[in-house]
């Protein structure tokens, strides 16, 4: 099983769009296996984006992330990282396809509603950040076998 990181950014909180994201990630058949509703703090944030540090675009971001409260989930399942990052979409939601998260409800790329970590490594780093090891609740649905 792997894990990927996946964060509802404030856009997607204030839409009120966290019950439909999470439904599309269940209904694929991957399992929440951890969440927290939280207010990130400048230096979540700053480690979070730690390779963006230098770009134009990274104080823009910084403000952005730590402006209102997101939802930080961690995710498990087959090539959860792969399946995930397809049912987001491309950065851009004007690149992503109709039926993606950021197809069907981003507005600029700067404002595209969820985060996915890339890599099994950027996911171990990105649960590191926001999650401890006892906060991870391993466990299998009963549906699993068919899934």
């Amino acid at each position: 099983m792997e894990r990927t990181f996946l964060m509802i950014k404030p856009d997607g909180v204030q839409r009120g769009l966290i019950g439909e994201i999470i439904t599309r990630l269940e209904r694929k058949g991957l399992t929440l296996i951890a969440a927290k509703f939280i207010w990130l703090t400048k230096q979540q944030a700053e480690a979070h984006y730690a390779e963006h540090v230098g770009k134009p675009f990274y104080p823009r971001l910084i403000d952005y992330i730590t402006s209102g409260p997101v939802l930080a989930m961690v995710w498990q399942g087959d090539r959860a990282i792969e399946l995930s990052r397809a049912l987001i979409g491309k950065t851009d939601p004007a690149e992503a396809a109709p039926g993606t998260i950021r197809g069907d409800y981003g507005v600029h790329s700067n404002r595209n509603v969820i985060h996915g970590s890339d890599s099994v490594a950027s996911a171990e780093r990105e649960i590191a950040i926001y999650f401890e090891p006892h906060e991870l609740v391993d466990y299998e649905h009963t549906i699993q076998k068919w899934v």
